[in-house]
């Protein structure tokens, strides 16, 4: 009888102790996932950033006169390089957004000339451009799924407990900054 008075409080230590193992783990895989899933967006906006010169280089043949948006987009996505090289979420999410709506501009003016629309190039460069789009869109929404479990993680109890002795921070989310792109695009012919 005297050893079973000892197994009992050994065993629930034991229990504790593996629980607090499985629990440190799981939120250590939480944030390399989350990692994975920051990096994934760097490498689509990588391959956006060298899409973009090839794009904006063919369109420049044909829309001279139009110079203006074809900067604002050189522009945007310079900043969208500089602020991607150390920048915050915060910073990146804003850039990101001038440069969306900076190609906007560009396919805007793709649309209303139709010697422009036609050319094979820049028709190939415009899909490229528009799956690299959905590759950005599914790598900031994998991230986000990926923060939202680390934090999830973070916040709930008893992992809390474990999440601020091993010093988890919790993650931003990538969210739009500008109103403007949370509105439906209207498109005229």
């Amino acid at each position: 009888m005297e050893q079973l008075v000892w197994i009992v409080p050994v065993a629930l230590v034991v229990l504790i102790a593996l629980w607090a193992v499985a629990t440190y783990n799981s939120l250590v895989s939480l944030r390399n996932q989350a990692k994975n899933a920051w990096s994934q967006i760097d490498v689509q906006l990588k391959r956006r950033y060298d899409l973009i010169p090839n794009l904006v280089e063919t369109a420049k043949g044909y829309m001279k006169h139009e110079r203006e948006t074809l900067e604002a987009v050189i522009r945007a996505r310079q900043t969208c390089v500089d602020v991607g090289k150390g920048g915050s979420v915060g910073e990146l999410v804003k850039a990101e957004g001038a440069l969306t709506q900076s190609l906007r501009s560009l396919f805007a003016v793709a649309e209303q000339y139709p010697d422009l629309k036609a050319n094979t190039n820049m028709l190939a460069l415009q899909e490229e451009l528009t799956s690299t789009e959905n590759r950005v869109g599914f790598a900031r929404q994998s991230y986000n799924d990926a923060a939202m479990r680390l934090n999830n993680g973070i916040e709930q109890w008893p992992s809390s407990i474990l999440a601020s002795f091993g010093q988890f921070k919790q993650l931003e989310f990538f969210e739009v900054e500008v109103a403007e792109e949370r509105k439906p695009v209207k498109v005229q012919f």
